[in-house]
Parts: structure tokens; C-alpha cells; sequence
């Protein structure tokens, strides 16, 4: 008897046990939670997509890029906007007293590849000056456009391989995509936020091409 009321206490704190154990929350992958961000922001993407005007591009005429950046803009004592993102993007970035880097290694995400050099790096403009220009910027101030080339706080400015800027030009996503395809989606809620931003209108093409990368945002 006294091993059978044993036995029964025994069974008894183990179905207490289980309901305990079973109701504590796993925490979440990381990955699942990336996957979840990537979706937040294609969806605010999509939302701040559909706000654009649809128009067609303005003419080319009267284009210079010293429309726009005459020079980098300062924007911490000596540094400037491009030194900024360079410091920004890099690892174990090492400058100069005039704030240039003379040392790190910087990642490309258009392509994929890794750059020990600051001479094979360039600062992309993701939405280049003249496709801005084209797009609704001819009509701006010279200090509005030039707070454009050089703003820190929209995802504008990004470091990339100098091959890859070059091949890119001042394309629109219609016609150019960075040749790595896990970065579509980056870089499409990047172009949409700062022509948002800058209320900067699509073309129908460009539209159509921005909703194609963001379907790859899962």
C-alpha cells in the first residue's frame, strides 16, 4: 500500500508538471524574426509605393552633378558625408587627422564582395543624382538638392564595389537590379523610402520593376 500511494504521488506531480513545461514560449529564430522584418517593411514599402505620383520622367536637360554636389557636404568637424558613410559601413576602419580612411575592409551588397581597399569602394547614391534630376529634383532649390546627395538619415547613401557603381550608372530599377538577388528586396524598400521622402514621382516601369523586387521580401 505504501508503494502504491508512492506510485500515485509520483503520477500525480508529473501531470502537474506538463501543462507547466508546455505553456512556456519558445523563443523565435532568428531567422523568422528577419523574415518577419523583411515582410514589415515591404509591406510599409508597398503602402508609401502606392502615395507616389506616376509620371513620366522629365527631360535630361540642364543635368550636371554639380547641380547637386559641387563637393561632399561636412558634416562632423572635418569629415564629410562621404567619409561618414565609409567610417559607417566599414570594419576596423582607421582615418587620418583630415578624417580619411586609410584602412578597412567594406562590404558590397549589390555583389557580394568584400573590399580591403578604400580606392575599390565607391558611396552609391541608391537613387542616382540624375534619375532624382529626371524624376522631380530639376524643379528643386540648389540647397534642397544638395541636402539630397549628402543625407545621412534616409537610406541614400551606401558604400558598394566601384565595378558594381559603374555598372549601375544612374539606372532606374526598370533597367538595373544589383546582381545579387537577396539584396532586391533592400534595395527596392531603400529606393522607396527616400523618393517618399523626397516626394519624388515613378514611372509606370519603375513601379512595376519596384513591386517585382519587393516580392522576393519572405
Amino acid at each position: 500500500m505504501i508503494f502504491l500511494r508512492r506510485a500515485v504521488r509520483v503520477s500525480v506531480l508529473s501531470l502537474m508538471v506538463v501543462p507547466l513545461t508546455a505553456v512556456i514560449p519558445t523563443p523565435p529564430a532568428a531567422a523568422d524574426t528577419r523574415e518577419r522584418s523583411k515582410a514589415v517593411s515591404a509591406a510599409l514599402a508597398r503602402r508609401m509605393l502606392a502615395q507616389l505620383k506616376v509620371a513620366r520622367p522629365l527631360s535630361i536637360r540642364g543635368y550636371s552633378h554639380r547641380r547637386f554636389q559641387p563637393r561632399w557636404a561636412h558634416h562632423k568637424g572635418t569629415c564629410d558625408a562621404r567619409e561618414m558613410v565609409l567610417a559607417r559601413d566599414g570594419r576596423r576602419v582607421r582615418r587620418n587627422a583630415a578624417c580619411h580612411p586609410v584602412k578597412g575592409v567594406w562590404y558590397s551588397p549589390y555583389d557580394g564582395k568584400w573590399l580591403k581597399s578604400e580606392k575599390l569602394v565607391d558611396v552609391d547614391h541608391v537613387v542616382p543624382l540624375a534619375y532624382a534630376w529626371r524624376s522631380g529634383a530639376r524643379r528643386w532649390s540648389q540647397a534642397r538638392r544638395r541636402a539630397f546627395a549628402n543625407d545621412l538619415r534616409r537610406p541614400e547613401l551606401i558604400v558598394v564595389s566601384h565595378s558594381v557603381n559603374m555598372a549601375k550608372g544612374g539606372q532606374g530599377p526598370q533597367s538595373w537590379r544589383p546582381p545579387r538577388r537577396a539584396y532586391w528586396c533592400r534595395y527596392a524598400t531603400s529606393w522607396i523610402t527616400v523618393k517618399h521622402h523626397y516626394r519624388l514621382f515613378v514611372t509606370r516601369k519603375e513601379r512595376t520593376a519596384l513591386l517585382n523586387m519587393l516580392r522576393t521580401c519572405r
